[in-house]
């Protein structure tokens, strides 16, 4: 399956596009050195990581809409002090000016945290994104309980990068966000890649908290299969979690086309209907 593919792919399932909740835009200084990041991959992972989409922001902007991604956020995250503030501003700008993108937002253990979350919140973000490994902070941390409890209140999604793939940090894993889960057991979490590598003890949290979704981000892809296979007997615990698995690709920070994303979950055989809720109506729900 090939990109130009991909619309047709969502035309047979009856749907009119894509909803994407795992998609990344950022200052173009930023962006650089996230991509210069992955030109070292090979020292990081192991693995080659050639970005597939590395075009400018207007380019890629015309690839989501030749796909028929219809909704999707501009995934913001910090990685030390007095970054998410800005990085709320310019989201907030960015999705102002592009159809078919959300308000999204980001914070980080420091002091003002939930001051600068409620003014988001009071300014439309409908999404917001951590990354723990990334951060390298403990999603525990004192300064962070309150955003917890305003983002549960609100009912308004996060995405958690808080597996330990594509490799571990000091505070990634199921434990630590879980805990997190336990103090705030209405948080709409999505857990970003489904978990990777410990698929199984996050499936557990969507089946234990009613409010927790995973994402696909590319997982189950042959990329990810080779560093971090998806073992099949949990496969029918997806199927089971229908309502609360949404698509995600890392779009354009992908070593592949997009539409192995989409090829590699019909692969699981699970169903049209399974695939039209992973790919439009949870995003829908999610995203409102």
């Amino acid at each position: 399956m090939r990109d130009e593919d991909v619309p047709g792919w969502w035309q047979r399932l009856g749907l009119d596009g894509l909803v994407d909740v795992h998609v990344h835009f950022l200052p173009d200084q930023v962006m650089g050195a996230v991509w210069a990041y992955f030109d070292r991959a090979e020292q990081h992972y192991g693995v080659a990581w050639p970005i597939n989409y590395r075009t400018s922001a207007a380019e890629r902007l015309q690839t989501l809409d030749a796909l028929g991604v219809r909704r999707f956020p501009a995934l913001v995250y910090p990685h030390k002090p007095d970054m998410a503030t800005w990085l709320n501003a310019w989201a907030r700008d960015f999705a102002a000016t592009t159809p078919g993108c959300v308000a999204s937002g980001t914070f980080y253990p420091e002091p003002g945290a939930s001051q600068y979350v409620k003014e988001a919140l009071e300014l439309g973000t409908r999404i917001f994104k951590v990354h723990v490994q990334v951060g390298d902070y403990d999603p525990r941390d004192d300064e962070l309980d309150a955003v917890w409890g305003q983002l549960a209140e609100a009912g308004v999604p996060v995405v958690v990068h808080c597996g330990s793939g594509p490799i571990p940090g000091r505070h990634t894993g199921p434990g630590p966000f879980g805990e997190v889960l336990r103090r705030h057991p209405r948080l709409t979490a999505v857990i970003a890649h489904l978990g990777m590598p410990e698929y199984a003890e996050h499936l557990a949290m969507a089946e234990t908290h009613p409010n927790v979704h995973l994402d696909t981000t590319m997982a189950l892809t042959p990329f990810t299969e080779a560093m971090m296979e998806f073992p099949r007997e949990l496969r029918l615990r997806l199927a089971a979690l229908q309502d609360r698995i949404v698509l995600g690709s890392d779009f354009p920070n992908i070593p592949y086309e997009y539409a192995i994303q989409l090829e590699s979950l019909e692969r699981l055989d699970l169903g049209d209907d399974w695939l039209r809720a992973v790919c439009w109506d949870n995003g829908t729900r999610l995203l409102r």
